[in-house]
């Protein structure tokens, strides 16, 4: 690995420290200074999801056209934009909510670039980029939600704005090194042609695209509703903010496993019942999350969801980035396929509670059918492309 390449992976680490410890603590500060209940933070949640799709997919093909570090730039001042604007707007509910929607488009310059940037240049080995890609920013994501917490809780919720406004910064820095030594050596990175799969059956890479591609966004349909569910799960359970963040980060801590192990076991490459297995226990234990009696079946449930769904992401980014040569144009359409997940899961939560008001767990049975419904067509896909 280059050291230019190294120092995006270390931007890589913190921007997830801080987009994690913003985006899913947010949550815990539109309840406790607003009163969002579980239906207004599943709504908030779904906007975040709408505008992701779209800002996502301009996003990778923005990086591709102009260039990855052009993208990383505007990225990085987009979010130092919004942090600030969202530390001087905190008594405002309506303010944070424009906040959450620039930073947002701001994020979506940032990813696809990173994505398809630590995978150029003809010596590197894509399993292995895709594999040091996912645990570095599964690791700054678990040790922000663990930690998140207990840092509201010492440093106040102002903390929610200018700890990633100081981590942009250092950003910044960073980018401006790592173009440094880029002119240094006097290199021009080209994006390497995407080597073909070994264990890829003959015509099946699309495919197996495809199936990921629809997958990842209903893992993230379960992700990105039971995240703004766990204050209302964590007040049944009488967890503190500190508790929760420590004990509802498990399935991060589980889902860097999984890309660790996945990353040296490359077994699982173009294999339709791993990804069927591993879905359907990512349905199951989510379930077993937002339907919770005690913290010991949170924790037992998390372990699984976490395990199943680093697998269902792995497969969506490693097949994104083998297909085609086109790393930023597929970086953005696999995180628009996120951002169709972050959408509609919130969103038909949300409808449900509002629809049925008095039903207990409305929203997460409502969800719970949807991945269902995903998982059939699942079933079907494959079915037609074996014909």
């Amino acid at each position: 690995m280059t050291p230019t390449k190294a120092i995006y992976f270390l931007v890589e680490l913190i921007t997830c420290y801080g987009t994690v410890y913003y985006s899913y603590f947010l949550f815990f500060y539109m309840k406790i200074r607003f009163g969002f209940g579980r239906e207004h933070n599943l709504l908030l949640a779904a906007l975040y999801g709408l505008i992701y799709i779209f800002a996502a997919w301009y996003g990778g093909a923005f990086a591709q056209r102009f260039g990855c570090r052009r993208s990383l730039l505007i990225g990085f001042l987009g979010l130092a934009a919004s942090m600030t604007t969202g530390w001087l707007t905190l008594h405002s509910a309506a303010a944070q909510v424009v906040v959450l929607a620039a930073w947002t488009v701001s994020v979506c310059f940032i990813w696809p670039a990173l994505e398809a940037i630590v995978s150029e240049g003809d010596s590197a080995n894509l399993a292995d980029m895709c594999g040091y890609y996912n645990i570095t920013w599964a690791a700054g994501g678990a040790v922000a939600y663990f930690s998140g917490g207990m840092l509201l809780e010492r440093l106040g919720m102002q903390s929610l704005f200018w700890i990633p406004l100081s981590i942009v910064a250092a950003d910044l820095v960073l980018l401006a090194l790592a173009v440094s030594l880029a002119k240094r050596k006097k290199s021009v990175v080209a994006v390497a042609a995407a080597a073909p799969d070994a264990a890829a059956p003959a015509g099946a890479s699309r495919g197996f695209l495809h199936l990921a591609w629809l997958a990842n966004p209903l893992a993230y349909v379960a992700i990105n509703t039971t995240i703004p569910l766990i204050p209302s799960i964590s007040v049944n359970l009488g967890l503190s903010t500190a508790a929760a963040g420590m004990v509802c980060s498990l399935w991060m801590f589980a889902r860097l496993a999984a890309f660790v192990v996945l990353w040296r076991w490359t077994w699982w490459h173009y294999r339709f019942r791993v990804l069927a297995v591993s879905f359907a226990i990512m349905a199951l234990c989510f379930a077993g999350i937002v339907c919770t009696a005690s913290v010991w079946m949170l924790i037992a449930a998390q372990i699984g969801f976490g395990l199943s769904v680093g697998l269902i992401y792995y497969s969506s980014l490693y097949y994104s980035m083998n297909v085609s040569d086109k790393r930023g144009t597929h970086g953005g359409l696999h995180e628009a396929m996120i951002g169709a997940g972050l959408f509609f899961g919130p969103a038909c939560g949300a409808f449900f509670i509002f629809l049925l008001p008095r039903a207990i767990n409305a929203g997460a049975l409502s969800v719970g059918g949807l991945l269902a419904a995903g998982f059939s067509a699942m079933l079907l896909m494959r079915k037609k492309q074996r014909q």
